[in-house]
């Protein structure tokens, strides 16, 4: 969904009901049947990397919420998938956190990648030629991700771009963090492509994460479509809090330049629209 050849980021404070402010940020960027094929499934990919509670992690009210909102707007079945950091039982941790729970609750089903095996995708970058990713992706008609915002002890900040890490093959992940790990967040992302994106920035960790940080309370939800502009914008949001450990020019940061010269998302600023909705300016 673009408006005049940009793509779309919606900014929302949010009060009141958490289900309205989820519409609200939708909506502004044309709602979820512009998102979707009606009749079709859809997985949802939050944040479960450990069992720590959000901004570590997604609001497991929220991942609900989304289910619920998607089989409204016409989807023949939600799926939420994760595969948690090494070592670590994914079942565990979404059963822990209430995850599973709630999602089903909602009619939703939780799946766990892997368990239906591994496919090799090709990448031809850099620090790729092929990448590991579940089998379980591919058996989906859409994927919506679920991100929080969260600055990174190695990897600056972990928004949407990083959120595709879930994906990766486990043990693969560890290689990850020699070398260049940041480009290989990007070169990544060239072989996914979330149909939509959502933002709950009521809380992040300005400093530290991450599982643990110093926590604000922005209140805010975004929407998008692009990757690279919700990433921006959810940056600038943590950089308007004193002492807060992303001090570079959002643009500057690995992450977004090689996701830039990748053509993944937004070149500049110019690329996207902003609308912003009960924020004070």
């Amino acid at each position: 969904m673009t408006q005049n050849k940009r793509f779309l980021v919606s900014k929302v404070k949010h009060e009141g009901e958490l289900e309205d402010s989820i519409i609200k940020a939708v909506d502004s960027i044309g709602g979820f049947k512009n998102y979707m094929v009606e009749g079709k499934s859809i997985l949802i990919k939050p944040n479960y990397n450990s069992a720590d509670p959000p901004p570590a992690t997604s609001d497991p009210e929220f991942i609900a919420i989304l289910v619920k909102l998607l089989k409204k707007a016409g989807a023949s079945e939600v799926f939420v998938g994760e595969s948690s950091m090494f070592l670590l039982s994914t079942k565990r941790i979404l059963s822990e956190t209430g995850l599973k729970d709630a999602v089903e609750a909602e009619g939703g089903k939780v799946i766990y990648f892997g368990d239906s095996g591994w496919k090799d995708v090709e990448v031809n970058e850099k620090h790729f030629k092929k990448i590991k990713l579940p089998n379980e992706l591919f058996t989906v008609d859409s994927v919506v991700y679920s991100c929080c915002l969260k600055t990174h002890r190695f990897a600056d900040y972990s928004i949407s771009l990083k959120l595709g890490m879930g994906f990766v093959y486990p043990w693969s992940r560890i290689a990850w963090h020699l070398i260049g790990r940041e480009e290989k967040i990007a070169e990544l992302n060239k072989v996914l492509n979330p149909a939509l994106i959502l933002l709950d920035a009521r809380t992040a960790f300005i400093r530290g994460g991450p599982f643990k940080g110093e926590v604000v309370q922005p209140k805010l939800i975004l929407a998008s479509n692009d990757r690279v502009a919700l990433d921006v914008e959810g940056i600038k949001v943590i950089q308007k809090y004193p002492d807060n450990s992303l001090d570079k020019d959002p643009w500057k940061y690995v992450q977004i330049m090689r996701s830039v010269g990748l053509g993944i998302g937004s070149k500049s600023e110019n690329d996207y629209k902003l609308m912003e909705f009960g924020i004070d300016l």
